[in-house]
Order: C-alpha cells, then sequence, then structure tokens
C-alpha cells in the first residue's frame, strides 16, 4: 500500500469504527449474563470476531440481525469445554482477558495465537491468577497456554504491571470466584470492564484511596443481561485528528466518541502542542462518558510528556509521534517501555521508521526523542510494521503529508480498522 501526499487537506463527518475495547467486553460479559443482551455498533474487526468465535465455541448463542449481535447468556459459571484449541489471531486483548475467565471454570482449555500474539508475555496474566490458586501446563510464558480450569480462591492482589488486560483478566476470575476478592492498583488503566460489570448488575466496588485504586468483586453473584451501545474508538478517531492537525486546510467532525478519562491522554497531548481540537456535546453512554469531536489544522508544537501520561494513552504514542515529526521543536516522551511488548516492539519501529522517513529520532533508556526536519525527503520509504495495525496507520497519516510512502504488511489494519482506507480516502486522503 502506497500512501502519498494530499494537498487540500481532510475535511467533512469521519464516521470511525466502534471502540474496540468495549467490543471485547460487549461480547464477554454478555456471555456470562443471564438473559438476552443486544449489542449495537459493535466493531466487527479481525480482534473481535476471534473473540466472538471464542465465545460461540464455549456454548454461547450468538446470532447477527443487520447491525446488532444478539447474546443469549446462561450465567456465571455456564461455560462449556471446547472442543478444540481457542484459535486468537493477533488479539491481545481477548488472551489476556479469557485466561482470566476461563482460569475459573471448571473445564480444560488451551488458547493459541498468531506468531505475534505467541511472542508476548503471558506470564503477567498467569502469575497474578495463580495467587488465586489458578494452574497453567506452560513453561514458555507465551502462547499457546493450557489453562488448567479449576476453583479459585478469592485473594487480596497488588496488581504491579499497569495494565487493563491484566486487571481485567483478574477481575473476570473473580467474578467466578466465592467470595470477596480485592485488587489494588498502584497507576491507573482502562476501566472499561469496570463499569460495563456495574451496568450488568455485578457486586463490584471502586474506591480511590490517594494514588491507589482498590477494586472489590464479590463473586458468584448472577449478572443481569444488559443491551449495549458501543461507542466510537478514541484510539481510531486519533489518526484523523492527527491527519487533520498536520495537513493544511484540514478540518473535520467526529461523532460519539468514546473519551473515558482514563484514556484521553492522546487529546490532552496534542492540545498541550497547540492542536484546534474542540469536544462538544459530551454526554454518558452505557456508562461510558461520550462527545463528538472537532478538529482543525493547527502549527504544533514540540512538548515534554511524562511516564505518567504513558497510563492514558500508550497505545496512541505510535500516532502521537506523527504529530511531534510535524512540530515546531523536539518532543520528549519518557517511560515508553510498555510499548516493547505491544503486538510489536512499537518503540524501535517508531524511531526506525521515522528515520526512514528524513526525521531525526533516538530512544535513550526507554524515553522517546524527536527532533522534526524542516524538510523531508525520505531516506528509505518503505516501512516496516512487523503486522502492527497501528504502525501501519500511523506512517499511512505520515505519508499524506510527505508523500510516496510504502507501507509493508498493510493488511494487519483489518485487525482494529477495516474500512481505514476507505474512509481516509473519502474525507481527502489518497492511497493506493
Amino acid at each position: 500500500m502506497i500512501s502519498n501526499k494530499i494537498k487540500e487537506g481532510i475535511s467533512g463527518n469521519i464516521n470511525i469504527p466502534s471502540d474496540k475495547s468495549i467490543s471485547h467486553r460487549s461480547i464477554i460479559i454478555p456471555s456470562i449474563a443471564k438473559g438476552v443482551s443486544e449489542v449495537s455498533n459493535l466493531l466487527f474487526s479481525d480482534d473481535v470476531l476471534h473473540t466472538l468465535e471464542a465465545f460461540k465455541s464455549l456454548g454461547i448463542k450468538i446470532l447477527k440481525e443487520k447491525n446488532k449481535i444478539i447474546i443469549h447468556g446462561n450465567g456465571i459459571g455456564s461455560l462449556k469445554k471446547p472442543h478444540k484449541n481457542i484459535y486468537l489471531g493477533n488479539s491481545g486483548t481477548s488472551a489476556r482477558l479469557l485466561t482470566g475467565l476461563l482460569s475459573s471454570q471448571s473445564f480444560n482449555s488451551t488458547l493459541e495465537g498468531d506468531k505475534s500474539l505467541s511472542s508476548r508475555p503471558m506470564h503477567r496474566i498467569m502469575d497474578p491468577l495463580k495467587l488465586m490458586g489458578a494452574k497453567f501446563d506452560n513453561s514458555s510464558g507465551t502462547l499457546p497456554l493450557k489453562i488448567i480450569g479449576r476453583k479459585l480462591t478469592n485473594a487480596k492482589i497488588e496488581i504491579k504491571i499497569p495494565s487493563a488486560q491484566i486487571k481485567s483478566g483478574l477481575i473476570l476470575a473473580a467474578i467466578n470466584t466465592n467470595g470477596m476478592s480485592h485488587f489494588i492498583e498502584k497507576n491507573i488503566t482502562r476501566d472499561h470492564t469496570e463499569n460495563m460489570l456495574k451496568s450488568f448488575g455485578a457486586d463490584i466496588d471502586v474506591i480511590k484511596n490517594g494514588s491507589d485504586t482498590s477494586i472489590y468483586v464479590n463473586g458468584k453473584q448472577n449478572l443481569k443481561a444488559t443491551n449495549i451501545e458501543v461507542p466510537s474508538d478514541l484510539s481510531s478517531s486519533a489518526f484523523f485528528i492527527v491527519a487533520a492537525l498536520i495537513n493544511q486546510g484540514s478540518k473535520i467532525s467526529i461523532k460519539n466518541v468514546n473519551i473515558n478519562p482514563t484514556r484521553d491522554g492522546i487529546l490532552i497531548a496534542l492540545k498541550k502542542m497547540g492542536g484546534n481540537i474542540e469536544i462538544k456535546n459530551k454526554r454518558t453512554l452505557c456508562g461510558e462518558n461520550v462527545a463528538d469531536i472537532i478538529v482543525e489544522h493547527s502549527n504544533l508544537k514540540g512538548c515534554e510528556l511524562e511516564p505518567e501520561m504513558a497510563q492514558l494513552m500508550i497505545d496512541e504514542y505510535p500516532i502521537l509521534s506523527i504529530a511531534a515529526a510535524f512540530a515546531d521543536g523536539t518532543s520528549i516522551f519518557k517511560g515508553l517501555g510498555e510499548l516493547r511488548v505491544k503486538e510489536s516492539d512499537r518503540l524501535e519501529l517508531i524511531r526506525l521508521n521515522l528515520v526512514r522517513c528524513g526525521c531525526e529520532c533516538e530512544i535513550i533508556n526507554d524515553d522517546l526523542i524527536i527532533r522534526p526536519s524542516k524538510v523531508y525527503n525520505p531516506i528509505e520509504n518503505n516501512i516496516r510494521t512487523d503486522f502492527d495495525h497501528r504502525i501501519a496507520m500511523s506512517f499511512t497519516v505520515m505519508g499524506s503529508k510527505i508523500g510516496n510512502v510504502i507501507i509493508n504488511e498493510a493488511d494487519s489494519i483489518n485487525t482494529s480498522f477495516p474500512g481505514f482506507i476507505e474512509i481516509f480516502n473519502n474525507s481527502g486522503g489518497n492511497i493506493s
């Protein structure tokens, strides 16, 4: 795929796909609730479809009707042993959340993934689950992972690694465990699982005490089926927001975007860089904060972000780095070690590909330093993605500004944003 330079900016009302994180949970939680739930506006990306197929294999009746899916949940502890291994493609969210949920079931199961997912660390969810009595037949710390289903015991666990996937996996294990489990977070992570479980009637309390957050989960309480409308995804919106900010003549509007305060760091960072971003029509949808976003071309300036910002936007650093490449002055983004264990080593791929595009960029420890060029004459315009969708889309946006950028393994985009190319071109982009 080639991302070519655009001359007149991007414009119009952009229809962004549904939130991927919430889409995963919109399958998982109704599947363990009692009754029928209707889910509107689900994201039908590769990752989410793997979660959907996983729950079908676990005995859940899921039907598709027009733009809705209908999930027939049978309650806590009602999942059935799958007839074969559960394949999750490239979806880390599916792997970590299902590891927690399946560890408390009465049957054994095995999770598998593609080459990329099979290289990602699973011990980070396995180790805290073992404190609840979970058992695994695995020596590699990666997929494939055999889960020995068994009755778990409630526990008090401090979550060492700031990760919504780890936290959510523990919560889903606790939902099917007798008694009160207590999880302590030292850092902010996305709270979509807690929000949705509350809307399904779960006995779950979240108490903040200074910088700590305590999550209390009283297990074996029935969840009530509830209809869900999935909002648009802020992470997917970020590619269009940055494209509008860096390309002259741009003005776009994006509606119904999830602006959950545990993941709105990209908006905070871009505003700090001088981005002309307006948040309008704030409201609540299914327990999540939703708003409309208006963006116009802006003259950005470099900025310095402390490690704490990574808690609010770790997935958005690849596209934020593109904004930084066209800012006035150096940007320093600190504490990005977690980027090394995503779908790829995103930290190194950001550096490598920015350098290939002619930008001065270096990594010192886990800090990323970007020094923009006044004129971009790419040294090598082939973008290495390692089949990482966010790297592919980020450097597509880079190409919209400098032109003739070749994106390798561009089909990785389908894991999170099917239709990205069509939507980008319809708004003024030039991808061939």
